[in-house]
């Protein structure tokens, strides 16, 4: 699928992977992206740097409501979307056997919200489109820890996994009913980001996990795996308890 002058959509496409994803893009001749976001001032420095190629969209995923609005106005400004990149995500570290786990509960629904719900809802909704254009691609970002999770933050592992099932699903349909439509996990390692500040070792830039995200794009790779998690998904072929156990206190 050729890349160029295509218009896009990425969620989170404002800071992290998510920024350098929409960089790359452009430089690589995307022909409009629409950047989702939560950060109104990072939206408008986006708009101002790449006059006429990003169209910014403040939306916060964990909302429904705010979900099922970006749907409409992506339908009436963008009828000629042709990939979607399900990037944004929230990680919550929660430790449910210290006090009361129900203090968890509201900041979870919103982590549950915006790194599983809304990437379902907002496929769907945006699926009429993509299947209307002559090639077309869906690309989920979810993390090697859809493959073994961590203990401190089970239900970001928990979404991660679910995207990752969900992604399997919906490409066995579209090979089956809209082959024209590619449907593709990305699965990046530790990634030096506001989300992981002060947190883990031996992450690579966004820069440089974005890079091999989109050579993944353009070499039509249905699973994208990004740095270490090459070496994870090997790990986990032979021995599922040691990939488990690398994986138990990342």
């Amino acid at each position: 699928m050729d890349l160029n002058g295509r218009t896009m959509l990425v969620t989170g496409g404002a800071n992290g992977i998510g920024l350098a994803l929409t960089r790359l893009l452009l430089g690589e001749g995307a022909g409009r992206i629409l950047v989702v976001g939560r950060d109104q001032r990072r939206l408008d420095g986006l708009r101002a740097a790449y006059d006429g190629k990003v169209t910014p969209i403040r939306a916060d995923l964990s909302r429904p409501g705010e979900v099922d609005r970006l749907v409409e106005t992506v339908r009436d400004t963008a009828p000629d979307l042709s990939v979607l990149v399900n990037n944004a995500g929230v990680q919550t570290l929660t430790d449910f056997l210290d006090g009361d786990p129900a203090r968890h509960v509201p900041a979870l629904r919103d982590e549950i919200g915006t790194n599983f719900t809304a990437v379902v809802a907002l496929t769907c909704g945006l699926l009429p489109l993509l299947r209307s254009q002559p090639a077309a691609m869906v690309v989920n970002v979810t993390s090697g820890l859809a493959l073994a999770p961590k203990k401190s933050s089970p239900v970001y592992c928990a979404t991660k996994a679910a995207v990752r099932a969900f992604t399997k699903g919906l490409r066995y349909q579209a090979e089956d009913a809209a082959p024209h439509l590619r449907v593709v996990e990305a699965l990046p390692p530790l990634v030096d980001t506001d989300m992981t500040r002060g947190r883990g070792r031996g992450k690579i830039g966004a820069e440089d996990c974005a890079r091999q995200i989109v050579a993944g794009m353009r070499a039509h790779a249905t699973e994208i795996y990004v740095g270490k998690s090459r070496l994870l998904r090997a790990i986990q072929g032979l021995s599922p308890s040691l990939a488990d156990r690398i994986m138990r206190n990342g």
